[in-house]
């Protein structure tokens, strides 16, 4: 059986949902908490895209593989 968002009846959030997921969080969070929250986001976020672009070379292959003799 394949799973399906769809067959669950959910698509895409519309701008209604996302500002009561904006009003949730910011409710949680506080308002003192949340830049350091989106900073500390952010920043994982360019440590995993840097990673990614580490662990190639320059022709797309992984750098961990050893070519086969």
């Amino acid at each position: 059986m394949t799973f399906s968002l769809s067959l669950l009846g959910f698509g895409m959030p519309g701008m209604q949902e996302i500002l009561v997921v904006a009003v949730i969080v910011l409710v949680l969070f506080g308002s003192s908490k949340l830049p350091l929250f989106m900073r500390n986001l952010g920043r994982s976020a360019n440590e995993f895209k840097k990673g990614m672009k580490d662990s190639l070379d320059e022709d797309g292959n992984r750098k961990d593989e050893s070519p086969a003799s």
